[in-house]
């Protein structure tokens, strides 16, 4: 399957310890097990049944365990084009084509268009040099991508303090683990 230092697993849910291959692309580095593991049980009554969105979704680690626990649908966004192919091949092997879409695309180009229906849940982990987290979750709330109780995950480097979000996206939960920092923000309200 290759490297072995280019493996996810995947922690619970139908595909519970499943390893998948990931692109071993410059500035991707996968959401670690034990921060995972965390976000999900924050999540624990959001994820089945939900729409989900992996903005940035580099090694699919979050939107493959979304849709192992259970999501209805999940899209995932990855500009680099090994990686966005890695995700197919990882979406076709676990046979899950039917619920999971991959765009290979920028984020905000792909943010400047209105979804055909919001999402309930949204993972934004973006390379951490891009520092792009505050206009992210502007464009999410400002063109309907959000459901009324959407839960909006945020990961950033640890070494940078967190930037002030729109006032309809409320601090639920946070959290640090080695170099980044996690948030977990809900909607308050939804313009």
């Amino acid at each position: 399957m290759g490297n072995s230092a280019n493996l996810i697993r995947i922690i619970a849910g139908t595909h519970r310890g499943r390893r998948l291959n990931f692109a071993p692309v410059r500035g991707l580095r996968p959401t670690p097990d034990r921060v995972r593991e965390t976000l999900f049980n924050w999540l624990r009554d959001d994820v089945a049944g939900a729409s989900c969105l992996d903005l940035f979704a580099g090694s699919g680690a979050l939107g493959l365990e979304a849709v192992s626990r259970g999501a209805r649908r999940v899209m995932m966004v990855e500009q680099n084009r090994v990686a966005a192919q890695r995700l197919r091949d990882n979406v076709a092997l676990l046979k899950e084509s039917d619920k999971v879409v991959v765009q290979q695309q920028d984020a905000m180009r792909v943010l400047q268009t209105p979804p055909a229906q919001p999402f309930d849940v949204v993972f934004l982990d973006p390379p951490f040099a891009d520092d792009c987290l505050v206009s992210v979750c502007d464009r999410l709330v400002g063109v309907g991508w959000l459901s009324t109780d959407c839960a909006v995950y945020l990961e950033q480097d640890a070494a940078r303090p967190w930037a002030d979000c729109p006032a309809s996206l409320r601090v639920d939960r946070e959290s640090r683990a080695g170099r980044s920092m996690q948030r977990l923000l809900r909607c308050s309200t939804v313009p």
